[in-house]
């Protein structure tokens, strides 16, 4: 398997005890896609299908997000190295020189010198002295071409590594789809009308009006619950990996403002539920794009909109961690990954995520209830 493979030769590559060098992040990037890729081999047989496969998919993402550091990593690392090398061309040759000489002279001549004896012995006191030095330019030297060697052979091998990680996340993203329309062991709340949610769709021009419209798109009484999360407000994770873009009442570039975050992800990067709660919509929304929102307590709303694929039935009661959506865009080309690795600028994220929440109908600042870096 060439996961194995570039595995095997990164550990080779690799010197010991490295923390952060390329050829470690890669090394690691490798292994977290091997161990994907046997969760996807075990998740057909796991007892909830639905958690092994989101499980997955998220290892995948982790590996591959890894992977595309470790070549960014590599690429400013030797193109560093090159450029060193480059510039010291001409001492290198000098290095080369005087190395070659000593190594082809025959002792004897070593000991003469035109001065005689003193002259000889002030010689060899000189050459002891520059010697440790020059060995020591050496094998630095060496060690620089041998480490820009390491580094050619890993951008080489991470092509076939990045094609197995991208078909094994789209592999797990197909079963994901397959096990979730199988899934029928999940408690209900309530029934959606359809009749009724098209007609509440149609007769708002805001969030605020549908928020407060959702009670009217059951077939019959919604359940009561006791559910109660606020004992982890500030502290729930992020419903997917992402970068801040916008924070609440902030105007985008379009000069658009709203009262909640924006976060960049990568395209088809899995979103899943942050806590425990009830599907209470999930659809197309105003200008909002595909909406899942999520009622974690009575009076608490989340709401995840622009989302690609959607999953669950309105009136589920679903667990903490389970997927409700895929983000848009296409996965790029393993070209596209490869000649970008070195940009370091964030562009692989160009999907946006925009998370509101809503306290009795009315926007509070996701960042009082969810876990951000308050400093990004």
């Amino acid at each position: 398997m060439k996961l194995r493979a570039l595995i095997f030769a990164l550990c080779l590559a690799s010197p010991a005890g490295a923390q952060n060098d390329p050829s470690t992040a890669a090394l690691n990037a490798a292994r977290m896609l091997e161990q994907a890729s046997i969760n996807l081999t075990e998740a057909d047989g796991a007892r909830d299908r639905v958690r092994a496969l989101t499980e997955t998919i998220q290892a995948y993402e982790a590996g591959l997000s890894a992977m595309r550091d470790g070549l960014r990593m590599a690429a400013t690392r030797e193109a560093q190295l090159t450029a060193e090398l480059r510039a010291r061309e001409k001492d290198v040759a000098q290095l080369l020189g005087v190395l070659q000489t000593i190594e082809t002279t025959a002792p004897p001549v070593l000991m003469l010198h035109p001065s005689g004896p003193l002259g000889s012995a002030r010689a060899g006191m000189m050459l002891s002295e520059v010697t440790p030095g020059l060995n020591a330019r050496a094998q630095a030297l060496a060690r620089d071409l041998q480490e820009v060697q390491t580094l050619r052979k890993l951008q080489q091998n991470a092509a076939d590594t990045l094609v197995e990680g991208l078909t094994g996340v789209q592999d797990a993203r197909t079963k994901l789809s397959e096990a979730i329309a199988d899934r029928t062991d999940l408690p209900r709340r309530f029934v959606e009308d359809p009749v009724r949610t098209a007609i509440l769709i149609s007769s708002t021009e805001t969030l605020d009006g549908f928020a407060s419209g959702l009670s009217e798109i059951s077939e019959g009484e919604i359940a009561a619950t006791d559910a109660d999360v606020s004992d982890r407000k500030g502290q729930i994770a992020l419903p997917t990996q992402g970068v801040m873009l916008h924070r609440a009442n902030e105007t985008d570039a379009a000069g658009v403002t709203r009262p909640g975050v924006v976060l960049a992800t990568r395209p088809r990067a899995i979103v899943t539920t942050p806590t425990a709660g009830t599907i209470r919509y999930r659809g197309p929304l105003l200008d909002l794009g595909n909406v899942v929102i999520l009622e974690p307590q009575p009076g608490l709303l989340f709401v995840f909109a622009g989302l690609q694929d959607v999953y669950g039935n309105t009136g589920e009661v679903i667990p903490e961690g389970t997927p409700v959506g895929l983000m848009p865009g296409e996965t790029p080309e393993i070209g596209a990954i490869l000649s970008t690795s070195g940009d370091g600028t964030g562009t692989d994220r160009s999907e946006t995520l925009y998370i509101e929440v809503r306290e009795n109908n009315s926007p509070v600042d996701p960042e009082s209830w969810f876990r951000t870096d308050k400093d990004g």
